[in-house]
């Protein structure tokens, strides 16, 4: 019997290679994987290499408002008297840093002995009036600010907005499918393997929910849950199962009536113990694959209940609800404020779906590497 083991776990090992070496033969998999790679990866540093580091990327320069990528200003900071001691680097890079300085955009400056006479950028005129002056004790020389895509209206990093913004549409698209294949998984494999009046339930359930509109449902669900960060992802989850459940249950169908099943009969195995330890590994390849196509209908569906104002609220940052703030300027100079994160879903969308096709081709047995 252990040796029976010893044998399969090898068989395995030499399976999974051999799909990897197929997998690596596939450019536009390997493309979308290194892709996605490059996405999570920003996304887990956040606020580490975001130019904003304040929560949700939300410090606003109102003054700064629709400045054109590249615009660079000079930026002086004060600081704070009751400044907030100083954080992890841990816990910077998942929520950020409260500054412990007053950042003020100036449009000139110059520096007298120990005096700083700064025009804040508001300032209209250049006379002495509008001048400002504060000790180089409290501040020292302005310094120069890039703001590499510019500003969005409310004068905040757009770039800060971007990548923050990777956060959300990916922690939907892992917690969702999370929550469908844990759903999705149990059923079908309860409904193919104990048929009979388990199965009929659990497909009459399927149908049911099968025939309701993804997006309808997805925001009835909403509703009842209400609006936020969390619900969301049970939101979009609740509703991404069916497909992981009838082709769980189609597969499991098929597979019982193998030997190996009669074999773990036979040999007094439970069926908990034959449906996860024998059946479901059997499974995850095609699971796998659908993961995949999931993972991007989770980022489109966030994506647009962000847009239509069901998803998460302000002032977290959200592919979705940029397009949604700045899409009236589509006809306006300011086109590319919701161009890019279009483009992000766009490309973030279509590398998991090229993902998962490689995959599917690396994975069916029936090829030939």
């Amino acid at each position: 019997m252990n040796l029976f083991k010893k044998r399969t776990n090898v068989v395995s090992i030499s399976l999974s290679r051999q799909a990897w070496a197929r997998f690596r033969r596939e450019p536009l998999g390997m493309i979308s994987l290194v892709f996605i790679g490059l996405v999570c990866l920003t996304a887990i540093l956040g606020y580490l290499i975001t130019p904003d580091k304040s929560p949700f990327a939300n410090q606003q320069y109102l003054e700064l408002g629709l400045k054109k990528p590249g615009f660079r200003v000079d930026m002086l900071y004060i600081r704070k008297a009751d400044a907030p001691a100083g954080s992890s680097w841990f816990h910077t890079m998942l929520m950020g840093e409260r500054s412990a300085c007053t950042s003020i955009p100036v449009s000139s400056y110059r520096i007298i002995r120990d005096t700083l006479y700064y025009k804040p950028w508001s300032d209209p005129g250049t006379g002495i009036s509008a001048v400002n002056k504060i000790s180089l004790k409290q501040a020292g020389p302005p310094v120069k600010k890039t703001f590499w895509l510019g500003t969005d209206r409310f004068g905040r990093d757009y770039l800060s907005q971007v990548i923050i913004g990777a956060r959300v549409s990916l922690a939907v698209g892992f917690i969702s499918v999370f929550i469908s294949l844990l759903i999705g998984i149990s059923l079908g494999a309860i409904a193919g393997y104990f048929r009979g009046w388990a199965d009929n339930l659990i497909m009459w359930f399927i149908n049911v929910v099968w025939s309701i509109p993804t997006l309808l449902l997805v925001i009835a669900i909403t509703f009842a849950l209400g609006k936020g960060f969390w619900q969301v992802f049970v939101a979009v989850g609740l509703t991404m199962w069916v497909d992981v459940a009838r082709m769980v249950r189609g597969q499991v169908l098929s597979l019982r009536e193998k030997e190996f099943v009669e074999a773990g009969h036979a040999l007094g195995f439970s069926d908990t113990r034959i449906i996860i330890r024998h059946i479901l590994p059997n499974v995850m390849a095609a699971v796998i694959v659908i993961s995949a196509a999931n993972f991007a209908s989770a980022i489109l569906l966030e994506a647009g209940l962000s847009f239509l104002g069901l998803g998460v609220q302000p002032p977290v940052p959200s592919w979705g609800s940029m397009i949604k703030e700045n899409y009236g300027y589509i006809i306006l100079d300011y086109a590319y404020l919701a161009i890019l994160p279009g483009i992000a879903i766009m490309l973030l969308v279509l590398a998991f779906m090229l993902m998962g096709n490689s995959l599917r081709d690396a994975l069916d047995v029936k090829s030939r590497a």
